[in-house]
């Protein structure tokens, strides 16, 4: 018999930011980051012992993903994310009464979603406020269980019954899946090459002066990857030129790829003949041969209403921005999807559920999720999301923060320095910063997977609270 998941009432949340340059622009579809704010969730909790926890968790406020509206401007961005943070606080904290940490979403997520909706959000924007409340209260409860996240996940010390906000897996043996995770040591970074990205290095009119590549070329030349994510523009001669260009570094040394339509094809006919120009240009034979999947093509107003199968049929699709909802991916599926994509800013939670859905499938319906990024930063967002798909099992991962941001130059040095002796095996110190540590195009989880806390973060990770803004 299990043991009884912990329960806890919350007794602060709290948030502070700090603001990320970034040292090259970032482009995806018709928009371009050049700076973002990076918002820190600090949640107290209290045992019916009396004993008190504290967690944390991080994400940028991403602009132009959440809610690609052009009347928006990134600072409306910004204050769409901040107001699901504070919906989801208000939510979280209006009682005393101890819950299980899945219990603590499960009774919120319906209404959040109602709140968020009469304050003009919509469902992604609103699901950000409690993804990163919910890692804050897990990393809270595992160290003051001593636990890692993977062994929280496989022991489920949320107490999760996914059915409950999930019909379609009444009857899985939730417990039993979870049991059978075997948590990943190393995983692939699956290179971004953005719209605004140089793929050689002769491209650069004035590449930036801190010794780290800035081009396609010289991200392979340094970090060795075999797994890369190409984003399209929708324009298909414009992209099969551009990926071609792509194909002459990529193909020699790539293992696999993928494909992001950033929601630029209008409909069905449109991505149709991309994929037609794709498949049949033979500079791209290799590339394509090598694609595991194209993401995400139509805009997500309309892409759960345009059935998909024709082309699914010649290549994988997954979901990832109309991703919004618990149920998405089940609407999805008649349509011609088969994968999902996993991102800490959707919630852990989610992930957890479509990895279900995928198990209860089976290998005949061949369902698959993927880790995808958001400019995820080195430190508790990196941790927190590499503990996450490593647990899932998954063989690879978009990483981009890394190449768009100087590692951890925004944070002070002792921070820097407390990140890294925490996690020798994870970052590395160079030019100037702590960052990402990738060799031969991977990733050490270890002390991620290993080490108590969601991603090995906790409180004792020398975070310098009072180094950020607090004044929401």
């Amino acid at each position: 018999m299990s043991t009884p998941a912990p329960r806890f009432s919350i007794e602060e949340i709290r948030f502070f930011e700090r603001d990320v340059v970034l040292r090259l622009p970032f482009r995806f579809g018709a928009a371009t980051v050049t700076s973002c704010p990076q918002v820190y969730v600090r949640a107290r909790i209290r045992l019916p012992d009396g004993r008190t926890s504290e967690g944390c968790a991080a994400e940028m406020l991403i602009p132009k993903w959440f809610d690609k509206n052009p009347e928006l401007s990134n600072e409306d961005n910004f204050a769409q994310l901040r107001r699901a943070l504070q919906l989801a606080r208000a939510a979280y904290t209006c009682g005393t009464r101890a819950q299980t940490a899945w219990r603590h979403f499960a009774s919120h997520y319906q209404a959040l979603l109602d709140a968020g909706e009469a304050a003009g959000l919509n469902p992604l924007a609103t699901c950000y406020g409690p993804a990163l409340i919910d890692r804050a209260l897990l990393d809270a409860l595992c160290l003051h269980a001593s636990c890692s996240f993977a062994h929280a996940m496989s022991a489920n010390l949320c107490g999760m019954v996914p059915a409950e906000l999930a019909p379609d897996l009444q009857g899985f043996d939730f417990d039993a899946f979870a049991k059978s995770r075997q948590p990943r040591r190393r995983i692939a970074a699956r290179h971004t090459v953005g719209l605004a990205d140089a793929i050689e290095d002769a491209e650069l009119a004035y590449p930036p002066r801190d010794g780290l590549p800035a081009s396609l070329q010289a991200a392979i030349a340094r970090y060795g990857h075999r797994h890369f994510k190409l984003k399209l523009c929708g324009d298909t001669d414009a992209d099969v030129q551009r990926l071609a260009r792509i194909a002459q570094l990529a193909d020699p040394v790539a293992e696999l790829v993928t494909l992001d339509g950033n929601e630029q094809y209008a409909d069905a006919a449109a991505f149709q003949d991309f994929l037609d120009a794709f498949l049949a240009e033979p500079s791209l034979r290799g590339l394509a041969g090598k694609c595991a999947f194209i993401e995400q093509p139509i805009q997500r107003a309309a892409a759960l209403q345009h059935d998909l199968s024709a082309a699914a049929q010649r290549m994988p699709l997954l979901v990832d921005e109309s991703d919004s909802r618990l149920d998405s991916f089940v609407q999805a599926q008649p349509l011609g999807y088969t994968g999902v994509s996993s991102k800490s800013c959707k919630g852990f939670y989610k992930s957890a559920i479509n990895a279900a859905r995928c198990a209860r499938a089976g290998v005949r319906r061949r369902l698959f999720l993927s880790g995808e990024d958001l400019t995820m930063q080195a430190g508790v967002g990196v941790q927190q999301d590499l503990a996450l798909v490593g647990w899932l099992g998954l063989a690879h991962v978009e990483r981009n923060g890394h190449h768009y941001v100087n590692g951890m130059a925004a944070l002070p040095e002792d921070e820097q320095r407390n990140f890294l002796r925490a996690h020798p095996a994870l970052y590395v110190q160079s030019d100037g910063a702590v960052r990402l540590r990738i060799e031969n195009g991977q990733i050490d989880l270890g002390s991620v997977v290993g080490a108590a806390g969601f991603g090995g973060t906790g409180m004792g990770a020398g975070i310098q609270w009072d180094a950020m803004r607090t004044n929401w």
